[in-house]
């Protein structure tokens, strides 16, 4: 009776605080309020961020630039929230830059060369944080891909931390048959992504489109899907797994993922072991070694 009375215990709790998630996740829900942007919680403890303009092909508007940012800065301090997950809506994922309604942005008023140039710069960077801030999120972003993922989607997903794709997926680095060169983090991420310099400069130099089969071989996705559907469904599993584990693990993990790119491996083991001297006291590790125990399922704190 003791063991009986326990598990309806642990069984209240829990569904206490799924409804007590649910409400604050509704609650925060207005705050998620965009042009570009549609926002939903499809599982516990997971979001799904849509590009939101299937009638422009989600073509990357000023708006987009600018919520994008708005988005993700809201997410990562969302302390339900654990896992992310990005989507195109309609026929395709991205058709990448809206030039129609962003290149007036480019055009810089002015005589002198220099100060055009400053003023240029500043704007080139505002648009360089709009993906920067999925690769700052303290939650994993997994990006799922149908169709066409062009030009900036292709700086989208390298800044997420896991890409799937469709079978009909096909992607394109855009930016030279424009007449520029990729400038908000493909050039940078791209080649780290796929581990092959060369590939990566020959996709940049040519703009050549490669379909789901290829991105996989070269290692930019980890899953091809047969269609959407069955894409959306894993990918919500996927994040839905990552969301039961300790969030306290799953952002060291990411932020070491991150650090250690860019560092050497003796400065990224210096980076987790000072991480982990003040993580390593997190109760969730005795949470997880004591569930293991009784072989039941972890529950963990909100952040």
């Amino acid at each position: 009776m003791a063991t009986l009375g326990r598990l309806l215990s642990v069984s209240m709790h829990r569904v206490g605080a799924v409804c007590t998630l649910r409400a604050t996740l509704h609650r925060n829900m207005s705050a998620y309020t965009f042009e570009s942007l549609a926002v939903t919680t499809p599982r516990e403890h997971v979001m799904q961020v849509e590009m939101n303009r299937p009638e422009k092909r989600n073509a990357m508007n000023r708006a987009f630039w600018t919520e994008m940012v708005d988005c993700f800065q809201a997410i990562a301090a969302e302390q339900d929230v654990r896992a992310v997950v990005v989507t195109g809506a309609g026929k395709i994922f991205t058709a990448g830059l809206d030039l129609t309604d962003t290149m007036g942005t480019l055009f810089v008023e002015g005589a002198d060369v220099p100060r055009k140039a400053m003023k240029l710069r500043h704007v080139i960077r505002r648009f360089q944080d709009t993906f920067s801030v999925i690769e700052k999120c303290p939650k994993p972003v997994i990006a799922a891909v149908h169709s066409a993922c062009v030009g900036g989607g292709v700086d989208l997903i390298t800044a997420c931390d896991i890409r799937l794709c469709t079978q009909d997926a096909w992607f394109q680095i855009k930016e030279v048959d424009i007449g520029l060169a990729a400038d908000v983090g493909t050039l940078q991420r791209f080649p780290k992504v796929i581990g092959n310099d060369s590939l990566a400069r020959e996709l940049a130099f040519t703009a050549r489109r490669f379909e789901a089969e290829e991105a996989k071989q070269m290692g930019l996705v980890s899953r091809v899907y047969p269609d959407r559907a069955a894409m959306l469904d894993g990918a919500l599993d996927l994040a839905s797994l990552i969301a039961s584990k300790s969030p306290i693990a799953v952002h060291g993990s990411k932020v070491s993922l991150v650090y250690s790119r860019d560092h050497s491996v003796r400065e990224g083991l210096d980076h987790v072991a000072l991480w982990n001297s003040t993580m390593l006291q997190s109760k969730d590790v005795a949470e997880a070694v004591q569930a293991g125990i009784e072989k039941r399922k972890p529950e963990f704190s909100k952040l």
